[in-house]
């Protein structure tokens, strides 16, 4: 993914112009007398920004006391951009003449108006300042900066920072070719693989019905379909997500619903088992057929496979990863919901790629009809069961999981041991020897050594961490539903290099399961959209180029926090 981030902005680079402005030309102040006050004027050039924090107002008396003003102005709210709170396009500033009598009553005073901003093309400006006397005779204005070089530094943002910005300044034709590409990388993940057996399932009872016949172009309009409504799907709750700030995928976490879509795999395994046929009551069949016979055939299956492929997006999708957060953060920023939604659904797509792959193939490999094709149905109706198995897993307690996948693994090799062929015997021996590595590999994980994360449940909670900690700070971003959080604790948390490193940091877990409001408010404070995601902390301030969004192994994970 680096690579291709790495690709875009070289290719950016071509079209961009890298001079920098002088500081006269990127900010424009003036200031000027009226009567109601006096105003500061400050005009920005496009590319040019400051930030809302050292945007700051000072009165001095006689004396020289300054007293602060700031939060006593009205200001223009400020937008966020790359994480911080800046302020675009300049501003108009007035002090009131009620506040400054307020402040030093009919004395002479002096007005200072400090400002320090960047420019979008890397280089970030010394701090500056615009001052305003009152006395007559010696009025003046002046602009100077408090160091006399400005400084060139690089922003160092994080991918999602990245990605967002890619949206903001890249063609469109260029935006949706690079989230087409995030999508293809995206499917290479472990989020996508509970969708292949729900594809390949729907492609083998298609093909039962039609008596084993599958040809290559209804496997791909199979497909088709399933990943047209996952992209539908995706493109939905990402455009609300970014626009309402609220994880879509997580209210679909709950008990209840993740109870009922697993109850739903399992009905379908026994039907493939069959048990039963699901199917509409024949009244409705009826109805159907006498409005178009011809019709209902040819489309037979195509609604239950487009509700089929829509409800496995939300809830058997994939965690937010640096290219979906980087287009919610877009859109939440922006409101732009039609560019934000293009790149969701064409970032779809490029994850349904293999299954479309898998459409055709079934079609074009499908050997003929025969025997196998009950044998196939029941392999599938297994893997139906550890579907639900694995949605449970997310509710329940691992003791639970752990005995549920044992009966699963000895109870298909009990069957084959009773009805199968040899070969069939050969499987029911490998089964029963995974059931036995399944128990010892769950017995070593519960008594390996774990992180020392400290749970974290409000964000006052989490600011008196913050303020208190002699150590830096890492926070966690979890949830029992997200896979990719399941692969840090399984993958890169156990790594022996990345525990060491991890042992200077005060640990930190914010579990966003139950998606409370509690759980809102930290994840707003972040602007995040969903786990897992790791926030850094040092000396009371985040390290914001350390920001990970989605799932890094030991080696990316340890570049990034060294």
């Amino acid at each position: 993914m680096k690579k291709v981030l790495l690709i875009l902005l070289f290719i950016s680079s071509l079209f961009a112009n890298n001079d920098f402005l002088n500081p006269e030309d990127a900010f424009a102040a003036t200031v000027e007398k009226k009567s109601n006050g006096v105003e500061f004027n400050l005009v920005l050039d496009k590319s040019i920004y400051i930030y809302d924090e050292f945007l700051k107002v000072y009165i001095v008396d006689l004396s020289g006391k300054e007293t602060d003003i700031t939060k006593e102005l009205n200001i223009k709210k400020p937008v966020n951009y790359h994480e911080f709170v800046v302020h675009f396009d300049g501003m108009k500033l007035l002090v009131p003449n009620e506040l400054i009598k307020s402040k030093v009553g009919t004395s002479d005073y002096k007005l200072i108006f400090e400002y320090q901003g960047c420019s979008k093309k890397g280089l970030c400006y010394s701090p500056m300042d615009l001052t305003y006397e009152s006395k007559p005779t010696a009025s003046i204005i002046k602009s100077e900066t408090k160091q006399s070089q400005v400084q060139v530094e690089p922003i160092v943002v994080n991918e999602t920072d990245t990605i967002t910005e890619t949206l903001k300044s890249g063609s469109i034709f260029l935006v949706l070719a690079t989230f087409f590409g995030f999508g293809l990388l995206l499917a290479l993940t472990p989020c996508i693989f509970p969708m292949i057996p729900i594809l390949s399932s729907i492609i083998v009872q298609h093909s039962n019905k039609d008596g084993g016949k599958m040809s290559a172009s209804k496997g791909f309009m199979l497909s088709l379909i399933y990943v047209l409504s996952m992209s539908i799907a995706y493109t939905v709750a990402g455009v609300l997500a970014g626009l309402f700030g609220a994880n879509i995928q997580a209210m679909l976490q709950n008990t209840f619903v993740i109870v009922g879509f697993s109850a739903v795999f399992v009905a379908l395994a026994f039907s493939m088992f069959g048990y039963y046929e699901l199917a509409l009551p024949a009244s409705w069949q009826t109805a159907l057929n006498k409005t178009s016979n011809d019709e209902e055939k040819k489309h037979s299956g195509v609604l239950g496979i487009a509700i089929m492929g829509f409800l496995s997006a939300l809830i058997v999708g994939p965690c937010v990863a640096p290219p979906l957060a980087g287009a919610l953060v877009y859109i939440g920023q922006t409101g732009d919901a039609v560019l934000g939604g293009l790149a969701l659904f064409v970032m779809s797509i490029g994850m349904g790629m293999p299954l479309l792959a898998i459409g055709m193939g079934a079609g074009k490999y499908m050997p003929k009809p025969g025997g196998w094709m009950m044998v196939v149905s029941k392999v599938f109706g297994v893997v139906m069961l550890a579907v639900a198995i694995w949605m449970l897993d997310r509710i329940v307690p691992t003791i639970v999981t752990i005995v549920l996948v044992i009966a699963l693994l000895m109870g298909s090799a009990f069957y084959l041991i009773k009805n199968g062929n040899k070969f069939g015997k050969i499987v029911a021996l490998v089964l029963m020897i995974s059931a036995m590595v399944f128990v010892k590999l769950s017995v070593d994980d519960a008594n390996s050594k774990k992180l020392p994360f400290q749970y974290v449940k409000t964000v006052q909670e989490l600011n008196l961490i913050v303020a208190h900690s002699k150590k830096p700070i890492m926070i966690d971003f979890w949830a029992t539903w997200c896979i990719s959080c399941i692969e840090f604790d399984k993958i890169t948390f156990k790594d022996k290099e990345v525990i060491e490193e991890l042992s200077k940091y005060t640990l930190l877990k914010v579990d966003v399961t139950d998606n409370t409001d509690a759980d809102k408010e930290l994840m707003k404070k972040f602007n995040l959209f969903g786990p897992p995601a790791m926030i850094f902390y040092k000396d009371g301030k985040e390290e914001k180029s350390k920001r990970m969004i989605g799932f890094k192994n030991p080696q990316q994970f340890l570049k990034i926090v060294k």
